[in-house]
């Protein structure tokens, strides 16, 4: 049996490996892990380290390869070699460490920490809403379908975008600031087709609509200010206010939208910060804000003095006449915020957000941006500039729409036949999720469980229960025509064994 001669022989023997197959040098990889035993105290200063011979026998190493090691320690501070006496450690005294580790610590030599030894404070309306499924089906709130993008289109625009030689000037004026030819393309762009009169000073770029209402809540709202929203809303743009430390406050959604009226009986003048309101159809209703509400709304917001913040998540996504023109459109006293996304026609990574509002926020947004996203995407924006100059964007809009509506009019034929009168339905004219609402009602979450053994997984996101609300938003922008049948069948069968 092998005898060991001392503590930290006995310790290297247990906690010092290699691997020579690795690029990585094997006297690197055996300095690294000393200096590893050396931070977290299981040497302390002081301590005499193996000779090279000793060592490079216990290690089964090369002479020449446990001289490097030694000679790597001491370069770098963690060892002092005196000659005749031998090599020692230098880090500073940890008093309630010890030579080697208690046995049981032996396999914490080399884990990270689970916990930080330090306090902080927890974002209590941040918890996450993901769940883990192993089902072949997936329900979402409305997202496009990946599959419908070329990424061999996608790629030859990308690269042909990061061989600009006017990327490089760009990237090294950080100290300067000129609008961008993505910014005038953007706003020749939201001119054209949201009926805006904008210049680039009242756009902001960002990675995404989230981004942009983290920004302009964080410019607009303080603790405890008022954000009324509708009655069934946003999860994630309501997180985005309580995190700010918002008061959230519901107003009643009706057949059409959000009730106006509700707002000038229940509210007084100074009361309220801001209205968060869907550009085209409510979320998750899909019930669509009136002209009428519009046009009240704006005049409500400059009588009483709050921001209306509009998120237009799905314009692109029009089946039936022209999409609505924004509140924002006809705002001339700087009362709305615009947020929007560009490209949902185009691969993800291309995606992008921006807001629109009067220049003195933008001015304002953009430094906070420069803390979040300084660097930005600059072959992104290349890249979308070109394809709105030259049209494309037009062109992949108008090619998925045809496909997202006949995939609308298919889940509206498939849950009619299979469900009857259980389901009440209201097709939008846009956006790829319906709103479905069962009578008599039934629990939803039960629903769920059932469906995923079934192989379909519903999120508990898309489900809205109350005592006046059994619904579910059903996203079928992700699902081709026969995954949609497929699903609804399913989902019927989980409904019968339900009921």
């Amino acid at each position: 049996m092998k005898s060991v001669s001392s503590p930290v022989e006995g310790l290297f023997e247990k906690l010092v490996t290699f691997d020579k197959s690795l690029s990585k040098s094997v006297y690197m990889q055996v300095a690294e892990q000393i200096i590893n035993l050396i931070q977290r105290g299981y040497l302390l200063k002081g301590t005499l380290l193996p000779g090279t011979r000793g060592l490079s026998k216990l290690l089964n190493l090369h002479r020449n390869t446990v001289v490097a090691i030694y000679d790597e320690l001491a370069s770098q501070g963690w060892v002092e070699i005196l000659p005749n006496k031998g090599t020692f450690v230098l880090v500073p005294e940890q008093r309630t460490a010890k030579i080697t580790a208690p046995a049981q610590q032996m396999d914490q030599a080399y884990a990270y920490s689970k916990t930080t030894g330090f306090p902080f404070q927890t974002a209590l309306h941040l918890a996450p809403t993901t769940q883990a499924t192993q089902a072949k089906y997936s329900v979402t709130d409305g997202k496009p379908d990946l599959r419908l993008y070329s990424i061999h289109q996608f790629s030859k625009w990308y690269s042909a975008a990061m061989k600009r030689k006017s990327l490089v000037p760009k990237w090294n004026r950080a100290w300067e600031y000129t609008h961008s030819i993505f910014e005038q393309q953007l706003c020749n762009y939201l001119n054209a087709t949201r009926g805006f009169h904008i210049k680039p000073v009242n756009i902001l770029n960002t990675r995404s609509t989230e981004m942009s209402l983290y920004i302009v809540s964080q410019l607009l709202i303080k603790p405890k200010d008022v954000v009324l929203v509708g009655q069934l809303s946003n999860y994630e743009s309501n997180m985005i206010f309580q995190e700010v430390g918002a008061t959230i406050k519901t107003i009643p959604v009706d057949d059409e939208g959000l009730d106006v009226d509700y707002i000038k009986t229940h509210f007084i003048r100074g009361s309220i910060r801001c209205v968060y309101v869907c550009a085209q159809r409510d979320y998750p209703t899909t019930r669509t804000l009136s002209a009428e509400r519009r046009l009240k709304l704006l005049q409500l917001a400059k009588d009483y003095g709050f921001a209306i913040i509009e998120d237009d998540y799905d314009y692109d996504f029009q089946y039936e006449g022209s999409a609505m023109l924004p509140i924002a459109s006809a705002d001339a006293n700087g009362m709305v915020i615009y947020l929007g996304k560009l490209g949902q026609s185009l691969f993800p990574s291309f995606q992008t957000g921006f807001v629109v509002a009067p220049e003195n926020l933008i001015s304002e947004a953009k430094n906070y941006l420069q803390l979040l996203d300084k660097q930005g995407d600059l072959i992104q924006e290349q890249m979308l500039a070109e394809l709105i100059h030259e049209g494309e964007i037009h062109r992949l809009i108008k090619k998925n729409i045809m496909v997202y509506k006949e995939r609308r009019d298919t889940l509206c034929k498939c849950l009619s036949e299979s469900f009857g009168d259980k389901i009440h339905v209201e097709i939008p004219s846009g956006g790829l999720a319906l709103w479905l609402q069962f009578e008599p009602k039934i629990s939803l979450v039960k629903l769920a469980e059932a469906a995923e053994k079934q192989d379909v997984f519903i999120p508990k996101t898309i489900l809205y229960q109350d005592k006046d609300t059994c619904a579910i938003r059903f996203g079928f922008g992700q699902l081709t025509e026969d995954e949609i049948k497929a699903v609804v069948e399913k989902l019927c069968l989980a409904y019968n064994a339900l009921v």
